[in-house]
């Protein structure tokens, strides 16, 4: 053991390593919980890549990637999780925490190491390098297995997570360090269930089993290659623009290439704008159509190609050819569409809506359209095949259930996904920038408050930033959680996203997403909430610079935060994914008046912010009115050309039809009741159904063997006599009611 601790970790040969690791396994087994307590630091510094021994940052990442796969081959990670289940059902150490009127980074300590050592090797492991060993692999593949499978105590480990994140949010573990569960949450979903691109992959592949046509083209793909368009312009903008035509002195911008988000509009971009919202200028709708482009959108990308340049030819930009999303039109759309045509004309010869014999060639030719661009997509087929096994329960037979990592997650949601969901939207609003500090709120800064508050300025700057990040990074986390679920269960099975997008609807999601873009977003996207000293492992490798006031309010060199950025996308795509198709909910967009926010994040020149932006606008400009359609035309043009055409779609229009007063309560009453159908059919085991077989006959019945309690047997004179001999029968009364 001597021989061990004095040699350095990298100089042991690997079968010394494993002896020092299980040695660290057994001492983490001791009652003494100071012990044990600095077992898993020194386990938690394997984690890290041993960097006290590194000169780089290369060399920390290369050891601390090497430790964690020896850490989880002698299972560490089994070992960490009995420990972690030991301090959630702590009840002393919960019941302090109540008590205490000010919780800090002290109350968390044995939690926030366990929970770090396993955020290191969940995250470690499921990223893919290229030198990855086959042995690794395979590790890679069994610790996905082992996470996303009812191995520990009976249900995935994501599960457990999410009663540590219900068990905060109802004020019984106040301790808890809520920032590290929900990015360990957010991962081992990320890692267990897949990315985007796995999704993307499973998609295609699901598509193929149900003999569906492929897909147009890969969404990822298409929205990378996409480029960001100029905002529209402010109120400002326009006034001083404004003022430069009354001087006479149009200025002649050329059009260059634009950065991806625009750096030009460092300024409050909303400011004045509660006079304003719209681009009501008349001026500026004409010359968004036809004529003049305005200087201040002489880069914009969503104007047709520009007369021959008054510059050389050098600085012309290649427009794209085309739109970047191949139309669609939906099944449901389609007959209609067929059956409208085909019975004003044919209604007395043909009853079979495909014929078009007689028929115009216009007619021919728009049918062929629709037919090329129709899709039907996975969750129209699950829809119908849950129609079916609704209907007829007894000829369609047991419905064979895949047991993927969703299926099998969201059967571990099921009973308390209402809870789950209320506690994520909850943490969502503590730190959502917008939300004001009130004494009632959940106290989300527990695993980041030291025990001696600051007294110095520079303490003071240090901890304002680190509270910043914190609420930062507790968004980024929870949004792209939320995202990946309600992307899984849709592929998984249709009515598994409905049911969890209602409960996001219901527990008030989409005013609180509102709420959040309701702030100066250019400020968000560009704040500078972190200090590249301390960011690790640099931090440990690199000597520390002198921290002063001046260098923690430059802040670092880059000019945007993607966290927050990637934060803003994620909740953009929620609010789509939970509004899309449903009337009743893009009504509330139009009522809660979502228009002028979103329009303000546009000022974000960012591709795929600004494609899920113009969705939302889309979704809901019918109902916005015509002043704001006439108004607002630049938007409409980006919409156009950004945004996936729906065959006829009448989105630009305002339709009396869909336009009308609306029951909303009864849609969605329609859908819970298609979701709790689905849930019963199919996780009800215990279902009292009108299809189960009944035994009528009377041997059977009286032969069979009834267990009763010893009690019964000493009193069942009396019960006969109190219940059956005393009760008299009216005879008349039960042939009446014959």
């Amino acid at each position: 053991e001597g021989s061990l601790y004095s040699n350095l970790w990298m100089e042991l040969s690997l079968e010394e390593q494993r002896v020092y690791v299980m040695r660290l396994l057994d001492a983490l087994e001791v009652t003494d919980r100071d012990k044990r307590l600095k077992v898993a630091r020194a386990i938690l510094y394997l984690a890290q890549g041993v960097f006290d021994e590194c000169d780089t940052e290369a060399d920390v990442l290369y050891w601390s990637r090497h430790n964690v796969f020896l850490l989880y081959d002698m299972g560490i990670f089994t070992a960490l999780l009995e420990l972690l289940s030991m301090e959630i059902d702590n009840n002393q150490a919960c019941s302090s925490a109540v008590r205490k009127p000010a919780i800090s980074l002290a109350d968390s300590t044995e939690l926030r190491v366990l929970l770090s050592i396993m955020y290191l090797m969940v995250e470690t492991i499921r990223v893919e390098t290229e030198g990855d060993s086959p042995e690794r692999k395979a590790a890679r593949e069994a610790f996905k297995t082992e996470l996303g499978s009812p191995l520990y105590n009976g249900e995935p480990f994501a599960l457990l997570l999410f009663t540590m994140v219900t068990k905060f949010c109802s004020m019984n573990a106040p301790h808890f360090p809520m920032k590290k569960v929900l990015l360990l949450l957010w991962k081992t979903i990320l890692f267990t269930l897949g990315g985007f691109e796995e999704l993307q992959e499973m998609k295609v592949r699901m598509r193929e089993q149900l003999n569906l046509s492929p897909l147009p083209e890969d969404s990822i793909k298409v929205v990378r290659q996409m480029r960001a368009a100029s905002p529209p312009a402010s109120a400002m903008e326009l006034i001083e623009q404004q003022q430069q035509q009354k001087r006479g002195r149009r200025s002649r911008r050329p059009l260059v290439k634009q950065d991806s988000l625009d750096t030009y509009n460092e300024r409050d971009p909303f400011k004045n704008d509660d006079a304003r919202d719209e681009e009501d200028d008349p001026e500026d709708v004409d010359s968004g159509i036809e004529g003049e482009v305005d200087p201040l959108d002489r880069d914009v990308i969503i104007q047709p190609p520009p007369p021959p340049p008054l510059r050389p030819p050098t600085e012309r930009v290649s427009f794209p050819r085309g739109l970047p999303w191949a139309p669609k039109v939906r099944y449901i759309l389609c007959c209609f569409w067929f059956t409208l045509y085909v019975l004003s004309f044919l209604m007395l010869f043909y009853s079979d809506i495909d014929t078009l014999v007689g028929l115009p060639r216009p007619i021919h030719e728009s049918v062929k359209t629709l037919k090329q661009h129709k899709y039907v997509s996975i969750a129209e087929v699950q829809i119908k095949r849950e129609e079916e096994l609704q209907q007829c329960p007894m000829t369609m037979g047991e419905e064979e259930v895949e047991e993927t990592p969703a299926e099998i997650l969201y059967l571990g949601m099921l009973p308390s996904l209402s809870q789950y969901v209320i506690a994520l939207l909850k943490l969502l609003l503590a730190a959502a920038p917008t939300s004001k500090a009130k004494t009632d709120s959940i106290n989300i800064l527990a695993d980041v408050l030291p025990e001696e508050m600051p007294i110095t300025v520079l303490q003071s700057m240090k901890l304002g930033i680190d509270v910043n990040r914190h609420k930062e990074i507790i968004v980024k986390a929870i949004s792209a959680l939320l995202l990946l679920l309600l992307k899984h269960f849709k592929l998984n099975h249709i009515y598994q996203f409905e049911y969890v997008a209602q409960h996001l609807v219901f527990a008030n999601c989409i005013p609180l997403i509102l709420k959040f873009f309701n702030q100066n977003i250019m400020s968000y996207i560009s704040a500078k909430n972190s200090i590249c000293a301390l960011d690790f492992p640099h931090c440990v490798v690199h000597e520390m610079p002198e921290l002063t006031a001046e260098s923690l309010e430059a802040g670092d060199s880059n000019q945007f935060c993607w966290r927050n950025l990637f934060s803003c996308i994620n909740l953009l795509r929620i609010l789509n994914k939970i509004t899309k198709w449903k009337h009743s909910r893009t009504m509330m967009l139009v009522v809660f008046k979502s228009a002028p926010i979103l329009k303000r994040a546009l000022k974000v020149k960012q591709a795929m912010m600004q494609l899920y932006v113009l969705k939302l606008l889309k979704i809901q400009t019918k109902y916005l009115g015509r002043q704001w359609r006439k108004s607002n035309m630049k938007t409409m043009s980006a919409i156009y050309q950004k945004v996936r055409h729906r065959l006829n779609d009448d989105w630009a229009y305002g339709n009396d039809i869909d336009a009308r007063p609306w029951d909303f309560q009864a849609e969605e009453c329609a859908l819970r009741e298609c979701i709790e159908k689905f849930n019963t059919r199919r996780y009800d085991k215990n279902q009292n159904s009108d299809f189960t077989p009944v035994d009528n006959c009377l041997q059977s019945v009286l032969g069979q063997r009834v267990d009763l309690p010893e009690d019964f047997h000493y009193s069942y004179e009396m019960w006969l006599e109190r219940e059956v001999f005393s009760q008299p029968i009216q005879w008349e009364g039960l042939l009446q009611a014959q």
